[in-house]
């Protein structure tokens, strides 16, 4: 017969054991239960096939007007009078300053006197010498006299003509640097006259791309001052020459510039397009990268997953172009990698593609 104690520490190791028997059940249960992962995982496929694609270089260029000076005289002379504001559009021919040529009408005067005194004294030795009252060497020496009295009145007209600044072609000023009353010389900048109506932007591509680069070519720009905004143009020219030390070549693109958004000097960032061919591109959403190993899951017949590691390209809206790994027709995982592992069962779920991988 057990004493009172004793049944108590029997009661105790029966319950304990009770316990562990219990929990020992749950746990097995458990395992069980995690066995469920053998269940198929909802994910999203796509059948890989070529579609029309085309590569891309960027680069970074900078506008520069169509046509572009900088204004100045070509006498020092003081400023009569200004005849544009900043910012003004200018026709071509335009007179846009005007010197002061008192000095330089009276020499023409001058000059146009000598000239008519010249011209008189020849015209009355013609006729005597046409009698012969004069030697022909007398009236070889008026005409030369009166010719080079012609050459300085000639010489007088274009210096006056010099003392009015005109705009050389049609074009939007810039700010204005001079005043009536100052004095300019051949160095002073009176103001930057840009033909903006379309614009250049020139930057370098490498030297392998020479082949694939010709006049005509789609080029996209975008600049810091205009977010959001993208600016389409086409090659006008590729340099003749390669750049030695760089081994990059210089391309000019052409841009039109109906409302002046892009301005002389601007930075821009150029994506130049190449001809257009076939190529197997996925979303970009499809490719897993784990440390230097690039892979998609390929799908395979008894609806299992596998990984096919592949070499990517060019990468563009959502989208990467692969260059090895995969072959059209095979179908891969495009949404829900994240939950698989290589030999995982996959079941069709609905597609959660973002947009951006949409675009084309």
């Amino acid at each position: 017969m057990l004493s009172r104690t004793g049944l108590r520490a029997t009661l105790a190791v029966a319950a304990s054991m009770f316990l562990l028997t219990a929990c020992g059940g749950k746990s097995a249960d458990a395992g069980r239960g995690g066995q469920g992962g053998d269940r198929p995982v909802p994910v999203t496929t796509q059948v890989v096939a070529p579609s029309a694609w085309n590569d891309t270089l960027e680069a970074l260029g900078t506008a520069k007007a169509r046509e572009s000076v900088t204004l100045t005289a070509k006498v020092s002379e003081i400023v009569q009078d200004v005849h544009f504001e900043s910012g003004q559009d200018a026709k071509a021919g335009q007179v846009l300053v005007t010197l002061r040529g008192d000095a330089a009408k009276a020499s023409l005067e001058q000059a146009e006197a000598t000239y008519a005194e010249a011209d008189r004294l020849y015209r009355g030795q013609k006729e005597l010498a046409e009698q012969q009252l004069v030697a022909r060497s007398t009236l070889d020496t008026q005409l030369a006299l009166r010719d080079a009295a012609a050459a300085r009145v000639q010489q007088m007209k274009a210096d006056i003509g010099d003392r009015s600044v005109r705009a050389p072609f049609a074009g939007v000023l810039g700010i204005r640097q001079v005043s009536p009353g100052s004095l300019i010389t051949a160095n002073t900048v009176i103001a930057t006259l840009d033909d903006v109506s379309r614009m250049y932007v020139d930057f370098q591509v490498p030297e392998a791309a020479l082949a694939s680069v010709g006049s005509g070519d789609a080029v996209g720009a975008t600049t810091a001052a205009w977010p959001g905004r993208n600016f389409e143009g086409s090659v006008e020219t590729v340099d003749a020459r390669v750049d030695p030390a760089t081994r990059a070549i210089t391309v000019r693109a052409v841009f039109a510039n109906p409302d002046r958004a892009l301005r002389p000097g601007m930075l821009l960032n150029v994506n130049l397009f190449r001809p257009e061919r076939q190529a197997l591109v996925i979303p970009e959403i499809a490719v897993v990268q784990v440390g230097r190993d690039t892979f998609v899951y390929r799908v395979k017949a008894d609806a299992s997953v596998e990984q096919a590691m592949v070499r990517t390209g060019v990468r563009r809206e959502g989208k990467v172009e692969i260059v090895e790994g995969l072959k059209a027709g095979e179908r891969i995982v495009v949404d829900g990698t994240g939950k698989l592992r290589p030999g995982a069962k996959i079941t069709e779920g609905e597609a959660t593609v973002p947009a951006a991988a949409n675009k084309g």
